[in-house]
């Protein structure tokens, strides 16, 4: 029997409902803040996140599926890749269809996606090779800290409305581009005299971009990284004076957080603010549901015009988890059917197909049962439905053109006109 492919799999129709109310969530929260949404393919040319992303990233060295277009007529074998991240692409399609253009001083760009990306990563609880995420950007020519804090504030909103209130918001300041480096020679000099007991990955990263050594997870490397030196206590004036006006941002509008000075975050183009938010239940060592930062300089990295740029994603996989259990119950109870008909006789089997038509017309969910069966299998099926109620039709029912509608749940069973069966459920 043929199965998914490790690192995938099928999303079920009893987990769907949890999926919906995230994004439904979601699509509200944009609405508010005046966020427009966009779709890009799932693949583009591997050039897009070798630059972008950064070629000293996990993502670019281990993580991409990138393969060589040979369908095309040319036959150049150009080099593409499934999307891995969607930052890069909306960027991509920013400076693409001149989005900038007849842009007024301060005007801002705000667009939002959902979709898949894909990563090669080793599968474990809520991170899958083939994920999905939400993610927004905003884009101009300001870098006013009020803008990160705006985007703070509808995923406030949005986790508040999730029901997922058990969360901690972490922020630092990764500076500019210029005092980075003069931060990773410092760096790379506190390195060195124990380079010998960091992990591999370690030592790759010291060479190709010293600062992501602080995304180490390797229970030997984290007493080491402890002791170094970190970008935050290095900040020149101007990065300083941005997190400390978004630090005020933040604290104007009540938001909650911690300043971690070791946080980076894995993607090369963030520059000056970069944040997480954590969860602490359901989650495991994976705990990160959302994440993102200011990214200055990538639409510049890409070709386009200087641009200032901010913004965020997060796995539905892994905010599914985040639900807590009680709304994950009643969202799945929410999906049910309203009403499994089940009918005596072939007469009543086709007089249900006026009365169902009747009831779906009224915006209620209605399944019925094609087969000929008993009643006690034909109930069994409905429990087995998930659906509230039962409605049964049979020659009485037909003839009095009343319906025997049974709560399913309490047992209790009524006999009622399609009309008084529509006021009823509408009411619940």
């Amino acid at each position: 029997m043929i199965q998914t492919i490790r690192g995938t799999r099928d999303i079920l129709p009893e987990d769907i409902p949890l999926w919906h109310r995230i994004e439904d969530v979601a699509r509200e929260a944009f609405r508010r803040y005046g966020f427009a949404e966009i779709r890009t393919p799932i693949i583009e040319k591997t050039e897009l996140f070798a630059r972008g992303v950064g070629e000293s990233t996990d993502i670019v060295n281990k993580e991409m599926y990138t393969f060589v277009d040979r369908a095309r007529e040319d036959r150049d074998g150009e080099s593409i890749t499934l999307r891995p991240e969607n930052t890069a692409s909306v960027v991509r399609a920013y400076l693409q269809h001149k989005m900038f253009a007849d842009r007024s001083p301060g005007e801002l760009t705000r667009l939002y996606y959902v979709g898949p990306m894909f990563r090669r990563e080793r599968p474990q609880a809520g991170r899958y090779r083939q994920f999905y995420q939400i993610g927004a950007e905003v884009m101009g020519d300001s870098d006013d800290p009020a803008i990160e804090a705006e985007v703070i504030e509808m995923l406030d909103w949005f986790l508040r409305e999730l029901g997922i209130t058990e969360t901690t918001l972490l922020i630092n300041s990764v500076g500019d581009a210029t005092l980075r480096e003069e931060y990773l020679g410092r760096l790379r000099v506190a390195i060195e005299p124990d380079l010998s007991r960091y992990c591999a990955d370690c030592h790759h990263r010291y060479k190709t971009n010293a600062l992501r050594v602080f995304d180490c997870k390797n229970p030997d490397c984290r007493p080491l990284i402890a002791g170094l030196p970190t970008i935050t206590d290095s900040l020149d004036g101007a990065s300083r004076e941005h997190f400390e006006q978004f630090k005020a941002h933040l604290d104007a509008r009540g938001i909650t957080y911690t300043v971690q000075p070791e946080m980076v975050r894995g993607l090369d183009y963030y520059t000056r603010t970069a944040f997480e938010i954590i969860g602490s239940t359901g989650l495991g060592a994976q705990n990160t549901i959302v994440g993102g930062g200011r990214y200055d300089g990538l639409a510049e990295t890409l070709g386009g015009p200087p641009t200032k740029g901010f913004g965020f994603a997060f796995g539905l996989d892994r905010m599914v988890m985040a639900l807590p259990e009680t709304i994950s119950r009643d969202l799945r109870a929410a999906g049910a059917p309203d009403i499994f008909v089940v009918c005596m006789g072939e007469a009543a089997r086709q007089h249900a197909y006026h009365v169902v038509r009747e009831l779906r017309r009224a915006g209620l969910v209605v399944i019925l049962d094609f087969a000929d069966r008993k009643m006690k299998k034909a109930m069994a099926l409905a429990d087995k439905s998930r659906a509230r109620h039962a409605l049964i039709i049979g020659e009485n029912e037909v003839n009095e053109g009343r319906y025997a509608l049974k709560n399913l749940t309490s047992g209790e069973q009524e006999s009622l006109a399609v009309s008084d069966i529509i006021i009823k459920l509408q009411r619940n």
